[in-house]
């Protein structure tokens, strides 16, 4: 029937058309849009987190993942763990938000103003005239300048109001010192190990016994289902690489841009601040200013004397001793009063005294590194390949139709897909439903993936849709040879069988034998056999096996020595014999200090968290999907 529908898919169109758009204006668009639009996944004092919502967030932080960590592995991207994370994290922000508001939180426009002043992230989107440039912060960040406020206030509130819980906490010195030389406890140990090897020559196996645990395991017998698969990928490196680069604009795009190809104009000036904060007084301003004023005639009079006027009274710690000397500087680091005068003054000039929100500052402008532009032949292959990866988004939306398009109205090949985009099909073999380890791409994603083994597209062996596979990444893919999910012959696993079976029952024997030497020794202790004693901690195992470790530091201290037994599973049975603990070698200062600090961020965190679990059940914070049982399993559906 499905091919009935592409063989005539212009006719069905204007047919759905004219059975659709009527009853669009009876009924409304609502009706068609379905529910999933504005499924909520989490309430929050009333208000809902979307599906939509959700989707876009985790999208942003993934970005940001890719950003920070490139070489991140994609299946962890998209495994269900790190979308509930994503979930929880806008849960907690928007319980915190409702809280700050309702306790009537804010920050100040002066506090704001000096973040952002003190932000070199934000000077970077400062032009060569000073203005912020809209457009690239937008580009670079994905949101607009008003969100990016609304999202810093929204922060400064929420810290604000978690201060006041984390930051009372109080964690006495003796307190610290129990937690801490708790978990740096050591004990003296001998250990008696029953290793496996030493009890496999006791054990038989038979072909009846291989065939019983055969029949009993079949679930560990199957060989998975495999697919040999050909797709395509179409991303921005695609993209750019059909983009049209025309000389003239190439060259217009060279003179549009020309600060990023070269170095900027550099000025190195120094200053004498005489500080007055913004809401200081009006009197105590006009007092600092007045002193300003006065060190401008002292350093008119005598400009020689700048430096040494600086060190004695300039009041910025940081330049004051270097005689105000701030060194190079591009536009955009300073505060723009500072800069705009900085940058009106020629070489050696002293400005008149300028306000900041600091306070008053004297200006000598020291040296000047003019800009250089390389010429545009220098720079072309560069400027063209920006050029190209700019475009690209545009190219990339235009070709994502058309992509799309093709994948689906040529459903038996990717070959006319390929043709028209200039993209090549791509090969892979023994594929299976969930993503291999260490797999990239599309073969690392599970929509895709699921799309390649839907009934569907195993049995008719045509093309998937475009699928999304990441960020400006579509791909398409079509099953080319198709293996079942079949039981794995028992003469091929016999062997494997036989070592696990021996595997197995020689650490059965050798911990009947460890339980039986530890009853005997705990009576008796003539003939016990231990190894040198070793000291060992949470720190320091002494290549001993976690368990062992834990099981002598579980020991009680005051019955010493004892000894205990521990079950190492397929690698035997240890007896251990504590024979006493040994006091930690004690700290140094520094080092006690800051274990002490690191036992209160501790204690922080734990406040925090009991405070924020207070404000959950508070605004009724419920998240209406199940959390993950097992990383890499579907969610189940909202409940």
């Amino acid at each position: 029937m499905f091919d009935f529908f592409r063989k005539y898919n212009k006719i069905m169109m204007i047919v759905l058309f004219l059975l659709i758009i009527p009853s669009f204006v009876l009924f409304g668009v609502e009706r068609y849009q379905g529910f999933s639009k504005d499924e909520a996944v989490a309430h929050v004092d009333g208000t809902s987190i979307t599906r939509p919502e959700w989707d876009a967030q985790h999208r942003v932080e993934t970005d940001r993942i890719r950003q920070q960590s490139p070489n991140v592995d994609p299946l962890v991207l998209d495994s269900d763990a790190l979308r509930y994370a994503t979930l929880e994290k806008m849960v907690r922000d928007r319980v915190l938000t409702v809280a700050a508001n309702k306790a009537n939180m804010t920050v100040s426009e002066e506090r704001l103003s000096r973040i952002f002043a003190q932000d070199p992230g934000l000077a970077t989107f400062r032009t060569p005239e000073g203005k912020f440039d809209r457009d690239a912060f937008q580009r670079v960040t994905g949101r607009t300048p008003e969100q990016y406020e609304a999202s810093m206030r929204a922060e400064l509130a929420t810290q604000q109001l978690l201060l006041g819980v984390s930051g009372t906490t109080f964690t006495p010195p003796a307190l610290a010192a129990a937690t801490i030389n708790a978990f740096y406890e050591q004990r003296e140990i001998q250990v008696s190990r029953f290793a496996p090897e030493g009890f496999a020559s006791k054990v038989t196996v038979s072909d009846a016994d291989i065939e019983t645990y055969y029949k009993d395991h079949t679930a560990q017998f199957q060989a998975p289902e495999q697919a040999s698969i050909e797709y395509l990928l179409l991303d921005l490196e695609a993209a750019k690489k059909n983009v049209t680069v025309n000389e003239a604009e190439l060259k217009s795009y060279y003179e549009q841009n020309t600060s990023r190809f070269g170095t900027k104009e550099e000025r190195r000036a120094s200053h004498i601040l005489i500080t007055a904060a913004a809401s200081a007084p009006a009197a105590d301003r006009a007092k600092a200013k007045a002193k300003a004023e006065q060190l401008l005639a002292d350093v008119r009079k005598a400009p020689n004397t700048f430096a040494d006027v600086a060190r004695k009274n300039s009041q910025d710690p940081g330049s004051a001793e270097k005689g105000g000397d701030l060194d190079f500087v591009t536009r955009g680091a300073m505060v723009k009063p500072f800069e705009d005068a900085m940058f009106a003054l020629k070489k050696g000039e002293i400005s008149n005294v300028v306000e900041t929100e600091f306070g008053y500052h004297i200006i000598r402008l020291d040296d000047i590194k003019p800009a250089v532009v390389p010429p545009f032949e220098q720079v072309r292959a560069t400027l063209e390949n920006d050029y190209r990866a700019q475009q690209a988004t545009q190219e990339f939306a235009k070709a994502a139709e058309t992509f799309t398009d093709a994948v689906y109205q040529q459903p038996d090949s990717l070959k006319p897909a390929a043709e028209k985009l200039k993209l090549t099909i791509q090969t892979a073999t023994n594929i299976g439903r969930t993503a291999a380890p260490g797999a990239t791409g599309p073969l690392a994603s599970r929509n895709f993936l699921s799309a390649l083994f839907s009934p569907d597209s195993l049995s008719r062996k045509q093309n998937t849709e475009a699928i999304e596979v990441g960020t400006n990444q579509l791909a398409s893919g079509r099953v080319t040879q198709y293996s079942a999910a079949h039981p794995i012959p028992l003469a091929d696993v016999k062997d494997k069988i036989r070592a696990q079976l021996v595997t197995e029952r020689a650490a059965a024997l050798a911990k009947t034998e460890g339980e039986a030497k530890l009853a005997a020794w705990t009576t008796k202790a003539d003939g016990a056999n231990f190894a040198a004693p070793v000291t060992v901690s949470r720190t320091d195992a002494k290549a001993q096996p976690g368990v062992v470790v834990e099981a002598a530091l579980r020991a009680d201290a005051s019955k010493l020595p004892t000894l205990v037994g521990v079950d190492l599973g397929t690698q035997g049975y240890a007896v251990v014999r504590v024979t006493k603990a040994v006091p930690r070698t004690a700290p140094t200062a520094e080092v006690a200090k800051q274990e002490n600090a690191q036992v209160g961020q501790s204690i922080a965190a734990a406040e925090d968290a009991a405070y924020y679990n207070l404000l959950k059940d508070r605004y009724k914070a419920e998240i209406l999907v199940p959390r993950p049982a097992t990383d890499g399993l579907p969610f189940a559906g909202a409940r």
